[in-house]
């Protein structure tokens, strides 16, 4: 019953893997999923991030504006650190409990939580396994650029915002090099699957 922490800078391959990891037959809990769950109209957490930042972070129909919201947040440290305080305990009881959940549906299931900002805040928990998908910043950069239409300068803003890769690898039992074909990286993923359960990829 492994409890894996899957993480990686933006662009890395993280998604393929999780869904990959998800058709072989482990649970996998999205933390994103979570914090838009958490930040939902009406919620706590969402009146919390009004009061804090003001109702110009909330758009007409009551929803999270997170286009605004990360304006005010990019790039400040304090009011960074300030959403954080916030979102990131409703998070970590949201996810322990579906943890709970998985496991007392199968005891001997494998559970990913899918979590981007893992060296930024969760770097801690008792994780059986962490695993990061990793892939050099320039394939990153270039990937954010193709695929996601950014702007070079944005591309690196992004990049530079999260975790150094030396912070997320420091993490690491198991690397996955996404910096090839996604052949290369799901085959790398069957291997991490069969460590895991014995089975064969």
């Amino acid at each position: 019953m492994p409890l894996l922490a899957l993480s990686g800078g933006i662009a890395s391959g993280k998604s393929t893997i999780a869904a990959h990891l998800a058709e072989r037959g482990a649970v996998v809990v999205d933390a994103d999923a979570i914090v838009r769950e958490v930040q939902s109209p009406g919620s706590p957490v969402l009146a919390a991030i009004a009061e804090r930042f003001g109702e110009g972070v909330i758009q007409s129909d009551g929803a999270l504006d997170r286009a605004a919201l990360g304006a005010r947040v990019f790039g400040d440290p304090e009011a960074l650190g300030a959403l954080n305080a916030i979102v990131h305990p409703a998070v970590r009881v949201e996810s322990q409990r579906r943890f709970d959940e998985a496991f007392a549906a199968d005891p001997h299931g494998v559970v990913v939580y899918d979590v981007p900002l893992l060296a930024e805040v969760r770097s801690d928990d008792p994780w059986d396994f962490v695993v990061i998908a990793h892939a050099p910043a320039g394939v990153r950069h270039e990937r954010l650029i193709r695929h996601r239409g950014m702007s070079a300068a944005e591309a690196d803003a992004r990049i530079a915002s999260q975790a150094s890769d030396d912070e997320r690898l420091a993490l690491a039992d198991v690397v996955i090099d996404t910096g090839g074909t996604i052949e290369q990286t799901l085959a790398q993923t069957d291997a991490l699957w069969e460590r895991l359960t014995g089975a064969d990829a």
